[in-house]
């Protein structure tokens, strides 16, 4: 065993975590949600998402 502890002078994210947040706060904050993928060929052709 180990004496030594380490410490950080910011807060860890599991006793701390980020405030609640509303979607429209988000949406502003972030714009609208895109996938991470681009769509095909066809389901630009065709207007699908």
């Amino acid at each position: 065993m180990s004496s030594m502890s380490f410490r950080s002078s910011r807060p860890d994210g599991w006793i701390k975590p980020k405030a609640y947040s509303d979607a429209s706060l988000r949406f502003k904050a972030h714009g609208k949600i895109i996938p991470m993928e681009e769509p095909g060929f066809l389901a630009r052709l065709f207007g699908r998402r």
